[in-house]
Order: C-alpha cells, then structure tokens, then sequence
C-alpha cells in the first residue's frame, strides 16, 4: 500500500499480461495467482491507484458514502497497520481459521477511526477503490475484512490461475494432501486455469472444488498433460463448461475432441497442441452447434478445415481468430467468408501466406467486421487498405503490426474511415511523417500505436496534438520520441496517456 505521508498512491507495478501474485500461504497456495479475464486495452502500462490516500476529505464529499466527519482524517496506512494474525489464510475461510475478529476498542487511534476500521457499509465501499493485488493483501488484516473482501462481487471477471505444485501439501510423513478451495468456492470463482496439470490433477479438483460440477463456467489448461480420457472426464463431471481453452497440451488427441466436446461449449481456444490439425476442426464444426468463439493456433490446419462450418455456426459464431495458421492461403479465406459470413472479430495474424485478394474477400463479404487482426502478414500491401477502407464502414480496431510493405500511401486510404477507434501500426517501417499527416483529421482515433516505426521524426509526432480526443499514444522504441516531445505532449495532449 502506499504512504500517504508523501502522497504516493501508485501500486505495486502489475505484469502486462494481467498476472496479479498472492502472498506466500501456509496452505500452499501461496503463489497462486489471479488473472483480469479480458484485456480491454493492449500494452497499458501501470498507472498511479484511483485509491485515495486519505479517507477524508477524498471520500467526505461524496453524499453516497456514510462516512461520519473526522476531527483527523484516517489514513489507509492506519487502516491497514492492523496486523494479520498468525495462521489466517488468505485462501480458506473456514470458522476455525485466523483468530478472532479484532474489536474496535483494540484497533489504533481514536474511538471514530477504530469504529471506522470495521464498519462494514464502509468497507463494503471502500474496497472497490483497490486493485485485485491489494485486494488480497487487505484480506489477510483482520476476519471483518476479510469477511467484506470474500464477497463474490469483488472478485468479478477475475481468474484464479494455479500451478500443479500448489494444489497439494506435503504432509510430514512425506504423503501429498490437495489444498482445500473453499476460499475461491467463497469468493463465487467460476473460471479457472490449471497450469501443467494431469488427468489425476483435474480429477482431484472435480472432486475438491465445491462448484465444480455447475458452478465452474470456463476451465483453461495450459502446459498440461492432460489425455483424451481426462478431457473426456473434465467436460463431462463439468456441466457448467462453457468456455475452454486448451493451451500447449501435446498428449490430448484429435480423437479426444470428437469424444469429449459437448454442445453447451460457446468459445474454444486451441493453441500450441501438436496433435490438432484439419480432423480437430471437422470435430470443433460439427459437436459445436452454438459455438460464438473460436481461437486457433494450429500449424498444420489447412484451407480445407475452414470449410467444415456449418450454417448453424454460420450464424452464431461472431469471433474468429486464425494466429499462425500457416498453411492458410486465401482459398482458406474463401471458406471460410462463405461458411462465417456474421463474423464481427477476425484475426489472421501470422498467416503468411494471405495476400490482399485474400483481404479482398474479407472486406466485401464480412461487412459487420468491427475488429481486424493482419498483424505478422507479410504479403499485405497499401492495396489492401484501399479494400478496407472501402467496404468496412463498422471497422473499430485495425491492427497492422509489422506488415513491412505499409506506406504512407495506405495511410491515406484510412484516413477515410470514420469509424476506426484503434489503429496499430507497430514496426511498420515505411511509414514516415508524411504518412501521420493522413491521420491528423481523424477526429474517432481513440488509440494510435507507432511503437518501433524507425523513419518518424519529432517534427512528424508532434503534429499529433492535434488529435485532441486521442487517449492513448503507444511511441515504444520510436526513434523519434525524445524526453522534449514528451514533455510537449503532456502539456498539449493532457488525457492522452503516452507509452513510452
């Protein structure tokens, strides 16, 4: 937490992938970790807490909040200088765990603070100020905060993400005995991910976790060993599964997909497993009916998979993202406009072998399109920004990192789009000032990226104030971002948060 004596709010810097760590835990669950579910923002770099230092006069003013006035205000260093107990676990919460709740008249400071300290329509809206991180720290003070804390609506859109090695204690006979959950059962966790988990691993978290066979609506397993049998186990024990990603499991089969999927799964992410190839897509199209989701990362998947849709899916499935899909050529994108013609998202990033005809398949058939994804796509030209920009009038995100063969000339083409919220140029390196001024009129931009295009002067990034609505500004590795341009941004762009 921060002191309030030097005013300093700004948390523990989180990884850019979203892990947040809790503290070490005599249960074994110590370095579990808690996950965001879904990045709104790419690359956002760690900004300074929305929590106030002080609790008065910050909270005061607000009429919702029945804080009494303070003769002092009451720091959060106070609040928190209140010890956790020996043995209060941050995971369970049992009625025999921790020690008995601190009383007012034991707590630090004055009467009104100490009352203040417990207060649970207090805490109740105090608490939602803290990052997940602090969140557990928090937790871990006393049981009336962890009582509040423990609350299901605090913990919402987060994932647990737990390894192998702490979902067991070593008993003192040297014998294994698997973690108790019902701290996550308590804080109402409904997704979960398993890091190099095995069949038995999963069986004994079926068995374990109290919500398990309804309650849990996503499972993701990454680097695990699981088998077809343990998969088949999973989604079957499981019925709340509606979202599963498997990630870098190399022992489960194609086979295995066609014995275990169910109907009831919406979204399915596939990455890094070798056994899935154009047979793993024929099972994902014809067991999943309602499919609304799919993410592939499969090498050996060919334009013949992408055939394999049916109109069933045809209409429900609106997110589909092809990442390193190699041997996808634009006969693949011909299959798949016809066979997916409401998707909204589409990324074929890493297909290298997709060329602007295929783009222009693309553009004139997915007119609903709202997110495109031709990151890592070599053979894509400024002729293929004339197609989007053409036919893609609902376009919001586009994102063109390192598509080398991008000018200024391209830039021009999308400059015409009154639509686009977000735009990625990263190591695009034939853009140059010239380019930038193409994107000066557009008033929509919310994000730009140019992080690593080496050709950009200050002169061509300073015109860029005059994006007066731009929020934030990725200049990363950009030889012509220099301290002064920085400082010239902050004062003429003052709601644009500038990555560095």
């Amino acid at each position: 937490m921060s002191n309030p004596r030097n005013g300093d709010t700004k948390p523990p810097c989180l990884p850019r992938n979203g892990l947040v760590k809790i503290p070490t835990q005599p249960n074994g669950l110590g370095s579990a970790s808690i996950t965001k579910g879904t990045p709104a923002v790419k690359n956002r770099l760690c900004q300074p807490s929305s929590v106030p230092a002080i609790l008065s006069p910050a909270l005061a003013h607000r009429s919702d909040l029945p804080i009494p006035s303070l003769a002092s205000p009451l720091s959060l260093a106070t609040l928190a200088s209140v010890s956790s107990p020996p043995g209060t676990s941050l995971v369970g919460l049992n009625a025999s765990e921790g020690s008995e709740q601190p009383s007012p008249e034991r707590l630090p400071g004055s009467p009104s603070e100490r009352q203040l300290a417990v207060d649970e329509k207090i805490l109740n809206r105090l608490f939602w100020y803290f990052s997940a991180c602090e969140k557990c720290v928090l937790a871990q003070v006393c049981k009336a905060w962890r009582r509040v804390l423990y609350q299901p609506k605090f913990w919402v859109g987060l994932t647990p993400v737990l390894h192998t090695k702490e979902l067991y204690n070593i008993l003192p006979g040297g014998e294994k005995e698997f973690v108790s959950l019902q701290g996550f059962a308590v804080r109402g966790f409904d997704g979960f991910c398993l890091v190099g988990v095995s069949d038995l691993d999963i069986c004994e978290f079926i068995d374990n976790y109290p919500l398990s066979k309804k309650g849990v609506k996503s499972m993701s397993l990454k680097r695990s060993t699981i088998t077809d049998a343990g998969l088949e186990v999973m989604l079957e024990q499981m019925q709340g599964v509606v979202r599963l990603e498997l990630s870098g499991c190399n022992d489960f089969t194609e086979a295995g997909l066609w014995s275990s999927l169910n109907a009831r799964i919406t979204a399915l992410s596939v990455s890094d497993c070798i056994n899935v190839a154009d047979d793993a897509i024929a099972a994902i199209s014809q067991l999943l009916p309602n499919l609304t989701e799919l993410n592939l990362q499969a090498y050996h998947v060919t334009d013949t998979a992408l055939a394999y849709f049916t109109a069933k899916q045809g209409y429900t499935t609106h997110t589909l993202r092809l990442n390193s899909c190699w041997e996808i050529t634009n006969h693949g994108v011909v299959n798949m406009v016809h066979s997916l013609p409401n998707l909204s998202v589409l990324s074929l990033s890493g297909c290298s072998k997709v060329t602007d005809d295929g783009v222009e398949l693309v553009a004139e058939n997915l007119r609903k399109l709202r997110s495109l994804d031709l990151s890592w796509c070599p053979r894509i030209t400024d002729m293929a920004l004339e197609y989007i920009a053409c036919d893609l009038h609902k376009l919001e995100e586009l994102v063109l990192d390192r598509c080398v063969r991008i000018t200024d000339t391209g830039l021009s083409y999308l400059s015409t789009m009154s639509s686009l919220r977000s735009l990625y140029l990263r190591w695009c390196c034939q853009v140059q000032d010239f380019g930038l001024k193409h994107l000066l009129g557009m008033g929509s931009l919310r994000l730009l990226s140019l992080a690593g295009c080496p050709l950009l002067t200050t002169t061509g990034l300073s015109g860029l104030v005059q994006l007066q609505d731009l929020e934030e500004l990725e200049l990363t590795n950009c030889p012509g971002a220099t301290p002064e341009l920085f400082k010239y941004f902050s004062q003429h762009l003052p709601c644009c948060m500038v990555i560095e």
